[in-house]
């Protein structure tokens, strides 16, 4: 399986780490809290180490378990430390109503990762329109958008190896799209659906 890297040790950091180590992957901890690197390591158990904050991540995609103010400035802190790597964003930048996006324009956090990222890096979009209680207990789909096949490609065999459907929805620029799909969500939490045990997929038929 894959060698996967997390920046952050927060809830989605635990809950993506968890789904890792059970699909056979490995997973390196990055956080500014050594002790909670540390901490979210031990309880993610064998198979998952702590690595120092800023160094060179031991995995080949690196997901940046962060809110979506703090992903592009670690990119940026991390600097060549992140060459030839596959930049994975999980984030959505809600404005303070949540009921709109924080950047005024048709780009999205990952676009902004990708005109930063070292040399030899490639951003893949994805996990951003799946709440965290239905990644814990629950086989979402998970959309993703990115320009880079092979990186795409390795992010999709992850997706798989997590029992998980990954689902491409194009190049790069989809994914203000996918921030715009992580807004509904949220509307549809708060109105049509009501609670937050659900997620977006798509239905298939012949006929």
């Amino acid at each position: 399986m894959g060698n996967i890297t997390i920046i952050g040790t927060g809830n989605m950091a635990r809950t993506i780490g968890t789904l890792a180590i059970a699909g056979g992957n490995t997973v390196e901890v990055m956080g500014r809290d050594q002790a909670k690197a540390d901490g979210l390591a031990d309880a993610l158990g064998s198979g998952a180490t702590a690595g120092k904050w800023a160094a060179v991540p031991a995995g080949d995609i690196v997901i940046t378990a962060l809110l979506a103010d703090g992903v592009v400035p670690v990119v940026v802190e991390y600097g060549d430390a992140l060459a030839d790597k596959i930049i994975v964003d999980i984030s959505n930048p809600f404005n303070a109503t949540v009921d709109g996006l924080a950047h005024g324009e048709e780009t999205s956090i990952a676009q902004e990762v990708a005109k930063v990222a070292p040399a030899g890096a490639s951003v893949v979009k994805a996990f951003n329109t799946i709440f965290r209680n239905v990644l814990e207990k629950g086989r979402p789909a998970v959309f993703l958008a990115g320009d880079d096949a092979r990186s795409k490609a390795s992010v999709k065999a992850f997706i798989e190896s997590i029992g998980l459907r990954p689902l491409d929805v194009g190049g790069l620029k989809m994914a203000h799209w996918l921030e715009g799909m992580g807004l509904v969500t949220m509307g549809l939490a708060g109105n049509g659906v009501g609670h937050w045990d659900f997620a977006l997929g798509v239905n298939e038929w012949n006929g």
